[in-house]
């Protein structure tokens, strides 16, 4: 008897969450950290490419300067995905977007010179570049999709009162767009043939 509802309480113990919810938890680090990793080879790449652009665009100081400076803020904000809180997101998403917006405006800047789009070192850098977007959207695609199967883990019953009883964790701040990339998305130019 005693053999059985130990089997019966395990069963029911594994099927509410008390390894679900820890194994969630450890994905949304997992996806923190690789988006991190994103982030950081963006910001890698970009040194080379302003190197680059210097040469052609000398009088473009300020545009240069503008991504020199989103990059070093961009660096220096970190999240810990032990203690993510929203303010720590908020903060490392509104520097990432900054650093979006400046090679944006490098990116126009390149529009103006045509010697430098066709430098072979310029489009491989500019491809590898775009490859680092893609890769960021796929690893905040992916790091969204983790904290949602978290924050249901901790929210929707019958795991959720797996969380009552032993873990106590609250939901996890999920990925937004900074007030500054809504205003870029509304106003994105418009191609017309």
């Amino acid at each position: 008897m005693r053999i059985g509802a130990i089997f019966i309480i395990s069963i029911l113990m594994a099927s509410c969450g008390i390894q679900s919810i820890p194994q969630a938890r450890n994905n949304v680090e997992a996806a923190t950290a690789e988006v991190t990793n994103q982030y950081k080879r963006r910001a890698d790449l970009i040194p080379n490419l302003v190197s680059t652009v210097k040469g052609y665009a000398a009088h473009e100081k300020e545009t240069l300067e503008a991504v020199i400076g989103a990059r070093a803020k961009a660096t220096s904000t970190n999240i810990d995905p032990s203690a993510m809180s929203n303010d720590q997101l908020l903060a490392f998403q509104k520097a990432q977007g900054n650093l979006s917006q400046a090679l944006g405006r490098l990116m126009m800047v390149v529009e103006k010179y045509p010697d430098l789009k066709a430098n072979q070192n310029f489009r491989d850098l500019q491809a590898q570049l775009e490859g680092s977007e893609n890769r960021i959207t796929v690893a905040r695609q992916r790091h969204i999709e983790a904290i949602n199967n978290f924050n249901n883990l901790v929210t929707v019953p019958p795991s959720s009162w797996t969380n009552s009883f032993f873990y106590h964790y609250d939901k996890l701040p999920q990925w937004t767009v900074a007030d500054e990339e809504k205003k870029a998305i509304e106003s994105a130019p418009k191609v017309e043939f």
